[in-house]
């Protein structure tokens, strides 16, 4: 505000919180190859471009469109994708950018995870080669807004369940169901269906298989969800299907069973954990500079005992968040991470994020429900992330499945 001049009680105007401090206590980053930090550059750059725009959308629960489709002009959504058609993005590479997103907004963060992380690799693992001559550039690009849609309302954590169906009628497979919780399902692009093929006699009845469905499909009604306290910048979508109708070469024929699902799930876990790591790392640095720049009782705030081992305790759980990052980073490079690893470092790390952002929203005081300062939205936005690709409760049986040899799931 250019007509702030200090008053008796108000000798600042604000404070100054939200700036990148490259927090890296022990140097976890520090030797990243230089084609890697480029493309972190990168993600830099576009948060810096639009990052006050995605706090008024944020703010107001809308979703910017122009902003999501910025992230494939720049060639920020490949996830780690392998596929000759792709830029190739080393798993650091891939998880840099989820943690740069997430630092600047957490909205943005989900458009990664739902555009690259799981439609992307849906259609690039999985579709014909026809499906992908046809809309696997576009949706790299974010010419196409794409969703996966696979919770259903009745279905979250046990959507091995799922009901939607899948029947075949002469020349064409007709889709009814419901999805919800769907990023981009109301875009007015695509939507990745899975849904449980329902043919009787045939070999494939029961199975799980998924479904390219353009959204202006008669039948298919994908209405935004509203009153959201989380993720308020991108919209997700409960989806009705009622009599879709898609051509038999709709099914993406590399799709079998449920487990090619989860083979989807299990490779953007990862990119939750890094994402979690973007939304801590933001609210530390605003909790340490803002420890610096208010002055209580005479003197700042960080140089009050208290608040100095409230940050020490902070940095002892982000530091922990990023060797648990780069490790899994390095493991997968060399191709020996496996699907629980992947939990365990998602497990850790939203749990971590949580303690971390409430922690500076405490010590922010009263700011720290503004807006502008940063950790109110990262602490709703984690809420989100710890529970999507797989809840808490999830990933610990997955994780006590793989060191008991039995398992707890019902």
């Amino acid at each position: 505000m250019t007509d702030f001049h200090a008053r008796p009680g108000q000798g600042v105007e604000g404070y100054d919180v939200t700036g990148r401090l490259g927090t890296d206590y022990y140097a976890v980053f520090a030797d990243i190859p230089g084609e890697d930090r480029a493309v972190w550059e990168r993600a830099q750059g576009f948060i810096d471009e639009v990052g006050t725009r995605m706090q008024e959308a944020w703010d107001t629960g809308a979703y910017p469109i122009d902003i999501a489709t910025r992230l494939g002009e720049l060639d920020l959504l490949n996830d780690g994708i392998e596929h000759p058609a792709l830029t190739r993005f080393s798993p650091l590479a891939a998880g840099l950018v989820n943690m740069e997103v997430s630092r600047g907004d957490g909205s943005l963060g989900t458009v990664v995870a739902v555009q690259g992380g799981l439609a992307l690799r849906t259609l690039a693992l999985f579709g014909s080669p026809e499906q992908q001559d046809t809309w696997l550039a576009k949706v790299a690009r974010s010419e196409v807004l794409a969703s996966f849609a696979l919770t259903e309302p009745d279905h979250g954590s046990d959507s091995v369940s799922l009901e939607t169906s899948a029947r075949r009628d002469g020349d064409e497979w007709v889709l009814n169901g419901a999805k919800k919780w769907i990023g981009n399902g109301a875009s007015g692009g695509i939507t990745f269906v899975w849904a449980r093929v329902d043919d009787e006699g045939a070999d494939v009845h029961g199975s799980v298989r998924c479904f390219l469905v353009e959204q202006g499909r008669v039948g298919y009604v994908g209405t935004v969800i509203a009153g959201k306290a989380s993720l308020r910048g991108i919209h997700q979508a409960h989806i009705t299907l009622d009599d879709v109708r898609v051509p038999l070469d709709a099914v993406l024929p590399g799709t079998k069973s449920f487990k090619d699902a989860s083979t989807v799930l299990y490779s953007t876990r990862s990119g939750v954990a890094w994402s979690a790591l973007g939304h801590a790392t933001a609210c530390y640095e605003a909790a340490l500079q803002y420890s610096q720049q208010r002055v209580q009782f005479g003197r700042p705030l960080a140089k009050f005992q208290m608040v100095q081992e409230r940050l020490a305790n902070m940095l002892e759980d982000l530091t922990a968040m990023q060797l648990y990052c780069r490790w899994m980073a390095d493991l997968e490079t060399a191709g020996e991470l496996r699907p629980t690893q992947a939990s365990l470092a998602k497990y850790h790390n939203t749990r971590a994020a949580r303690r971390i952002a409430s922690t500076a929203r405490d010590m922010l005081g009263g700011n720290g429900i503004l807006l502008e300062n940063g950790v109110m939205q990262h602490m709703v936005d984690i809420e989100a992330i710890h529970t999507y690709e797989g809840t808490e409760s999830v990933q610990a049986l997955l994780i006590g499945r793989d060191i008991t040899g039995m398992s707890a799931f019902v």
